[in-house]
């Protein structure tokens, strides 16, 4: 039972300290960790907490006090303790306290096998070495280490907080950009409480990636959760009753009371995607464009991922950016102007970039914008050295107004995209019925409609099909992605194909549940698996084909955009094939009016069109009234087609110039420029291939009973036959599939990658390091010298700070192991013989028999052991203040910097860097030494002597 004034500990972070129950309310419990400055709710089935309760023979301190307890009672559900003619009670307890009893154990000969303390010591490592790196929260996360991604996500990261614009073309990825933010933010503790807001069709992609892709398990709120969990908890606000939520705008819009609480409930980080549908002008705003104002106003974090600056106009753009910082972007004409001066200057960056001649307009507008540089303007000629461009391109980038919210990244500009090759199949007209063409007519009405209305489909005698069976049989050893609109024609084409066809077919639409999806399109994957995947819609959002190179169009979306992530499934980043896109059409149907459309006014069949989206405002509604016409009758449609035709690509050519030329170079130069800029590639090169880590791995899993048996090439079957604890997450439906390969995971996207940060791993460490198994030990080295034995004592040094500090990038929870001789004397060098730990599992060694000897010993050893590892804490504490004084001070020199030349960087940025900074070097010598583990090691003879 919890009581408000008990002291409890997180196993989860028992770095925290003493924790103080503050609030009992149903099945939640609210704890305050006081020194670290966090208020955690848990729920009280689940909370991973442990009643701090210390037993006589124990020293506690509170109060300026410190005695030995000889008594405790229970005075209404508290604790009271007694000793030396002393009382104090639990909740006067420093939040500091040496709770460690693996001494106890050790002279109390209850000790473990030496296999469990040295994996023990090997978590304590592995742990402080990972929880340093910039990747941390990111390492498990199933995301392909590309270049701009990885660039992107490092600079935000590491921003305080994150307030950014993602806006990269489509198929850049700015979900995954997003999501690893997002999870660097919640691992590091700058964040706890996230929100991410969407329009309702986005809501379950955004679900299933958070959780697959980056192991984050959010919560989708509806009326529905709400009301329940009001009427469990009358009175209470429903999203407080979750850290992590997604939310539609559609659900907050129908109901002001439920926008009223997501505003109260406070958040840490605000993600909304598609922010170019929220509407503003200097007159007026949308209501979601003012319910996400009013959050971006009280929570310190905001992502915003929104279409290309090409798509959206710049004051669209300026609407985004005003939300990000409105005290910056509060002139709507000062922001155009603004604007233009830097589009000036990316077309004299890109003559600086590409060493060619300045003109004398060149060096003028340099000269004015550097006009505080001496030195570099000093530099100015029409042929301008190539350090010396460098150096003037760095000045620029820095004075870049917007470069430091927005984020734009273009294909062209990252390459290693394959080539589109689009594959024609028409189908004669002449052999199709009436009641086929209308059904072609009434299926394209429904397709270009939102949501799409229940049509009866029936493909049996549909000439497409026959297209479709003679296509798999020309490429037998090809597969083959399909995308349609709907699950009901999923459902249909696999019917229809049953008898048709001896290929393997696979399904993937909304209908099945993930379990299954996840089975389906490892089934696709596999090589000797389904050379056909029938997908619904919901197949071209997120998810990574690219070992096919076959894409077959069954029909096509009126969005240019959609089409885009229908062919973004193959043409992908690292894609080694050329894509072949199969467009299906019967002969002047209005799929192919609207094909037509697309590959002769967009090329949209062969390249990427950043216009797309404008196209469609400007042509969709004719396109989709000649298209009906000229499937009813194509009698004199031909000459209005070829004119629409003619204008869309008119326009086109007129756009992508007009691109071209006012693109903001610099603000795409402006990501390789930063302090973090490749701190995360870095870091997963290190990282990403470390054989022992996985042995490491599988060892800790099999302490809890987990087997692990191969089933394939870099795939693991982890079988929770004999687990040993319900503690343990991600085992409620048996036995789990997982790979240590990073392509493996990415390929199989139902595989769990396992590193240190994965929530199963992580689970497993806290379980080892916040219990009592392998904190003591005993062993018989044969290789010691003649009567001799050691002890060795493992310290944890931590520092309990505000979690938001992320101080643990400094100074992780290290253990400091210290061996000590009887003489009292450190013996720095030692480490067991290797035949001694492979003979451990087979000494039966009764430890119980000598605590006599054990507790002479021992005491004092462990006095001096203490005595070392206090020396070597002083040294790692001066270490890390240092590395911390040096990192921000430099952080800080380069913001202030900055901020003479950028009126982007704001006084308060630089303060919040200024305080955390203040706030490290505070908490950072006030670090604590704890006893983890100990391990008494002895010579054969030595035992024989007692």
């Amino acid at each position: 039972m919890f009581v408000p004034g008990q002291r409890w500990i997180s196993t989860a972070e028992p770095e925290l300290g003493l924790g103080t129950v503050l609030r009992v309310q149903g099945r939640s419990v609210q704890v305050l960790f006081a020194k670290a400055g966090v208020l955690r709710p848990y729920a009280m089935e689940s909370a991973p907490l442990v009643r701090a309760e210390f037993r006589p023979g124990q020293r506690i301190a509170g109060k300026g006090i410190s005695f030995l307890v000889e008594r405790v009672d229970v005075r209404e559900g508290l604790l009271v303790y007694r000793g030396e003619g002393r009382e104090m009670e639990e909740g006067q307890l420093d939040d500091e306290q040496a709770v460690s009893q693996a001494d106890d154990r050790l002279i109390g000969g209850r000790t473990d096998p030496v296999s469990h303390f040295e994996q023990r010591l090997d978590a304590l490592r592995r742990r402080a070495e990972a929880r340093r790196s910039p990747s941390w929260g990111l390492g498990a996360a199933r995301v392909g280490l590309v270049p701009h991604q990885l660039r992107v996500a490092g600079i935000a990261s590491a921003r305080r907080p994150p307030r950014v614009l993602l806006a990269d073309e489509v198929g850049l990825g700015k979900t995954i950009e997003a999501g690893m933010i997002l999870a660097r933010q919640l691992a590091t503790g700058r964040a706890s409480r996230a929100l991410v807001l969407l329009p309702d069709t986005l809501v379950y992609q955004w679900f299933v990636e958070l959780l697959r892709r980056f192991n984050l398990s959010f919560a989708i709120y509806d009326e529905e959760r709400c009301e329940a969990l009001e009427q469990s908890e009358p009175g209470s606000n429903p999203f407080e009753d979750e850290q992590l939520v997604i939310a539609d705008f559609a659900f907050l819009e129908s109901s002001p009371k439920r926008a009223q609480q997501l505003l109260d409930a406070g958040w840490d980080l605000l993600v909304v995607d598609e922010a170019h549908h929220l509407e503003w002008t200097p007159e007026a705003a949308s209501p979601r464009y003012t319910l996400v104002e009013q959050l971006a106003a009280k929570t310190p974090g905001v992502i915003l991922l929104t279409a290309t600056p090409e798509q959206l106009g710049r004051s669209g753009h300026f609407a985004r950016l005003r939300l990000l910082d409105p005290q910056r972007y509060s002139d709507l004409d000062a922001y155009l102007a603004e604007s233009d001066g830097f589009q000036a200057l990316s077309q004299v960056a890109d003559r600086l970039t590409q060493g060619q001649p300045l003109t004398v307009e060149d060096r003028s507008l340099l000269a004015s914008v550097l006009a505080d540089d001496a030195e570099l303007t000093g530099q100015l000629a029409e042929t301008v050295a190539p350090e010396h461009a460098r150096a003037i391109l760095a000045a620029l980038i820095d004075r870049h107004g917007t470069g430091r919210a927005m984020f734009r990244n273009r294909r062209a500009g990252i390459g290693g995209f394959p080539q589109r090759v689009p594959a024609w199949h028409l189908i004669d007209a002449d052999t199709l019925d009436d009641s086929r063409r209308q059904a072609l007519l009434a299926e394209f009405h429904a397709d270009i409609q939102q949501p799409p209305p229940a049509l009866t489909l029936d493909y049996a005698d549909d000439p497409r099909l026959q297209a479709l069976v003679d296509l798999l049989e020309a490429h037998p050893q090809a597969k083959f992605l399909l995308i349609c609109r709907s699950q009901a024609k999923v459902l249909a084409l696999e019917e229809a194909l049953r008898t048709r066809t001896g290929a393997g077919i696979a399904r993937f639409h909304e209908g099945l549940g993930i379990v299954q999806r996840d089975r389906n399109a490892a089934f696709f994957a596999q090589p000797d698996g389904a050379r056909l995947l029938l997908c619904s819609e919901i197949g071209s959002e997120g998810r990574n084909f690219q070992f096919a190179h076959h894409l077959v169009l069954w029909d096509l979306p009126l969005d240019p955009d959609l089409l885009e992530q229908r062919i973004g499934r193959l043409d992908r980043i690292g894609q080694r094939h050329d894509i072949s896109i199969h467009v299906l059409a019967v002969e002047g149907s209005a799929q192919h009016v609207l094909a037509r459309w697309y590959d002769e006014g967009l090329d949209a069949f062969r390249v990427s069109p950043s216009d797309g989206r404008e196209l469609l405002r400007r042509y969709g509604e004719p396109l989709a009234r000649l298209a009906d016409e000229h499937a009813r009758s194509a009698d004199g449609r031909d000459q209005e087609l070829d004119v629409l035709v003619a204008e869309t690509r008119a326009s086109h050519e007129e756009l992508a110039a007009l691109i071209r030329e006012g693109r903001d170079h610099l603000l795409e130069l402006a990501s390789s420029r930063d302090l973090h800029a490749e701190e995360l590639a870095q870091a997963f090169r290190r990282e990403d291939v470390d054989p022992a880590r996985d042995a490491f791995i599988q060892r800790l899993l099999e302490q809890f009973g987990i087997h692990a048996e191969e089933l394939g090439p870099k795939v693991l079957l982890l079988d929770p036959q004999y687990l040993s604890t319900d503690a343990l997450p991600g085992f409620a439906e048996g036995p789990i599939s997982v790979t240590f390969d990073r392509d493996t995971a990415l390929a199989r996207e139902e595989l769990p990658l396992l590193r240190l940060d994965h929530p199963l791993v992580l689970g497993a460490m806290d379980l080892v390091l916040s219990g009592e198994q392998g904190n003591a030990a005993f062993m018989v080295d044969d290789a010691l010298g003649p009567r001799s034995a050691l002890l060795q004592a493992v310290f944890v040094l931590e520092c309990v700070a505000d979690r938001a500090l992320d101080a643990e990038r400094f100074l992780p929870v290290l253990p400091l192991p210290v061996t000590i001789d009887t003489r009292l004397a450190e013996r720095p060098d030692f480490q067991p013989s290797e035949i001694a730990l492979r003979k451990a599992a087979d000494r039966n060694i009764e430890v119980a028999r000598y605590r006599k000897f054990l507790n002479k010993l021992v005491p004092p050893m462990l006095e001096k052991a203490e005595a070392v590892a206090t020396a070597q804490a002083q040294e790692r504490v001066a270490e890390a203040t240092a590395l911390a004084g040096e990192t921000l001070d430099a952080e800080l020199a380069r913001l202030q910097a900055l901020r003479a030349v950028n009126p982007s960087i704001s006084a308060a940025e630089i303060a919040l860097v200024q305080a955390e900074r203040n706030a490290l070097l505070d908490a950072l010598p006030k670090a604590r030494l704890r006893l983890d583990a100990v391990r008494f090691v002895v010579s054969a003879d030595f035992l024989a002597l007692r």
